[in-house]
């Protein structure tokens, strides 16, 4: 068994087909724990997060009446979206757990990264004129966010390394057989 702590460490060398197939995994950890994170921002979408985005409809409505019912639509298919979104990603992640590959750990790579540059964005917008109060994401939702895509973002790029590093070793046995 390799040593976990090991084998998530982006630094650490990898040298033998067991260390590189962990670290490959590493990258369907984090997976997993955007699928928990995902788990626990529909949750919030499902009980105080419901008021928050009434609120942001009942806002959007008096500025707008013609998009009344646009709104309440809008706001189950953000939730609807949500789901979906969750059980792809736990999908991907027990495929990359399986069969580790290096087009999924990049793939996710981009996306966290992307995520990270938006929400700081965001957050830099915050507050400025024309941005709705009342739509305004929890702060324990976006520090535990940007604390999750950090970890997310090292785990996939142990990933990236994992994967090539496995596929290196693959083809020299091939070669060598």
């Amino acid at each position: 068994m390799i040593d976990l702590k090991r084998a998530l460490n982006p630094t650490a060398p990898i040298t033998t087909e067991a260390e590189a197939v962990a670290a490959a995994r590493a990258s369907a950890i984090a997976i997993f724990l955007g699928v928990l994170w995902g788990v626990v921002g529909v949750i919030y979408l499902m009980t105080a997060g419901q008021a928050v985005m009434d609120a942001a409809v009942a806002q959007a409505t008096a500025q707008n009446p013609d998009a009344a019912g646009m709104a309440g639509m809008m706001a189950q298919t953000a939730l609807w979206m949500s789901v979906g979104f969750v059980v792809i990603q736990a999908i991907l992640g027990f495929v990359q757990w399986s069969k580790p590959n290096i087009v999924i750990p990049i793939i996710f790579a981009i996306l966290v990264a992307f995520g990270l540059v938006s929400g700081v964005l965001g957050q830099m917008m915050a507050g400025q004129e024309g941005m709705p109060e009342a739509a305004q994401t929890p702060m324990w939702q976006i520090w535990g966010s940007f604390i999750i895509m950090a970890i997310e973002l090292l785990l996939h790029i142990t990933g990236i390394r994992g994967a090539s590093k496995l596929d290196k070793l693959r083809m020299a046995a091939a070669q060598n057989y």
